[in-house]
């Protein structure tokens, strides 16, 4: 199941770099037609296009800031409504999605913060029809649990994902689609917690159980 760090930071830096392309290059597109066209109103159309494809990549960019980065150290504390509004700038993309939020906590510490995003964010993709994107999070008993369900009439689920999050994965299987459910099967694993999903035709459930470093229970 093992890949060298240097290996799985390339992988995740192409992800990063996937999903990045059709924004920027939204955005580079929309300043080569903003610079040739003279019809004011087709300006204003591409001045439109420029600024949602601008939110875009700042939302992306947030994300992978929280989901992937190390800024502050792992033993911070993340505030809550941060993470929220990553979420929520996500979901915010597909309309067909509704999006319930139950964490009663102001923070989490980082690490559970960077499980919660990424099953949030593989919950979400599965939610190719639409349907409601569910997420929980409480501190139970010096534990952070967290779950992320996905509900709908289509669910699209990878279950190589479902292994990899599971630590179920051959290092084959490790590719830039599988990458970050490894890094947070891997940062679980160190921190003595883990990670599990359950699959049925019309629901996805992924759960977490990230002990809270220490100095950080209460």
């Amino acid at each position: 199941m093992m890949t060298s760090q240097t290996d799985l930071a390339a992988l995740l830096c192409s992800r990063l770099c996937h999903d990045m392309l059709s924004p920027v290059g939204a955005l580079s597109n929309g300043l080569e037609l903003l610079a040739d066209e003279q019809d004011p109103e087709m300006r204003k159309r591409c001045v439109e296009l420029l600024e949602q494809s601008a939110k875009i990549s700042t939302d992306k960019l947030k994300f992978f800031r929280l989901a992937f980065g190390a800024a502050g150290g792992f033993g911070d504390a993340v505030p809550v409504e941060e993470a929220q509004d990553v979420i929520a700038a996500l979901a915010a993309g597909n309309k067909r999605v509704e999006l319930n939020w139950a964490v009663s906590e102001s923070t989490l510490p980082k690490p559970a913060v960077k499980v919660l995003l990424n099953l949030s964010q593989i919950a979400l993709d599965a939610l190719v029809r639409g349907g409601s994107l569910d997420i929980g999070a409480e501190k139970r008993k010096g534990n952070v649990e967290i779950v992320a369900r996905a509900t709908g009439k289509k669910i699209a689920f990878d279950e190589v994902i479902g292994h990899a999050l599971q630590g179920e994965i051959s290092p084959v299987e490790i590719t830039s689609r599988t990458a970050a459910a490894h890094m947070i099967a891997t940062l679980a694993e160190e921190m003595g917690g883990g990670l599990q999903y359950a699959l049925t035709e019309d629901a996805l459930v992924l759960g977490a159980v990230i002990p809270q470093p220490e100095g950080m229970i209460g």
